[in-house]
């Protein structure tokens, strides 16, 4: 079951949006805007809707990013059993397990930083004992190879932008020796953030379409 949870943009965050997406609008009005420069900046776009920009200094911007928090936070709470939450972006995943600690929520990350030795006790001790009750994972980090059935709760704290990636990522809880039915939940806040999802879920390639997406948010 696949199911949409509305996580508004914060006063904040909007105005941040709203600068970024008029500066696109320029861009576009002056030149042809390369695939690759569209990629970029709908990046930019997801990360403020994520909670965090990395600015072109490499520093990170934060935004009050409360109301996401909030609802992936709900979610958990009404699973029955454990969930895995996929976060694309590293500084958004120490947002969100800070989140959590902060209510009493156990939990363990998965990212590109963690040993695979690491990786294999932490899915493990997830697997086998009552604790922790999350998986934080960067999808590119674990959508492949691993067994996750203890879970059968799926977020998208914010959607990826590669098709395999995403179906592989899924595919971690929905296989052999799940015994429940399984629930995909994508958090939502902004216009891009719906258009990926849909384009995921139709298993359409996101880099052939990125400069129509790119017009999309723009004219939106």
């Amino acid at each position: 079951t696949f199911v949409e949870r509305d996580a508004p943009l914060t006063p904040q965050q909007l105005k941040f949006y709203n600068i970024l997406k008029k500066q696109m609008l320029i861009e576009a009005a002056g030149e042809e805007v390369s695939a690759v420069n569209a990629a970029v900046q709908i990046n930019k776009l997801l990360q403020i809707a994520g909670g965090a920009v990395y600015t072109d200094t490499h520093e990170v911007v934060e935004f009050d990013v409360s109301s996401r928090l909030n609802v992936v936070q709900e979610v958990i709470e009404e699973s029955s059993h454990k969930v895995l939450v996929f976060v694309p972006f590293t500084h958004t995943i120490e947002l969100l397990e800070k989140h959590l600690v902060k209510n009493n929520i156990t939990c363990e990350v998965i990212n590109g930083s963690v040993p695979v030795n690491k990786r294999s006790d932490i899915v493990k001790q997830f697997q086998e004992q009552p604790e922790p009750k999350v998986l934080i994972i960067q999808p590119k980090a674990a959508s492949h190879g691993l067994t996750l059935t203890a879970a059968n709760t799926i977020v998208w704290y914010a959607p990826c932008t590669s098709v395999e990636t995403y179906l592989q990522a899924n595919a971690r809880v929905h296989r052999q020796g799940q015994k429940n039915p399984v629930t995909v939940v994508h958090i939502e806040g902004s216009p891009v953030e719906a258009s990926l999802y849909k384009m995921l879920q139709q298993k359409l390639d996101l880099h052939s379409q990125i400069i129509d997406l790119y017009n999309s948010e723009i004219n939106s």
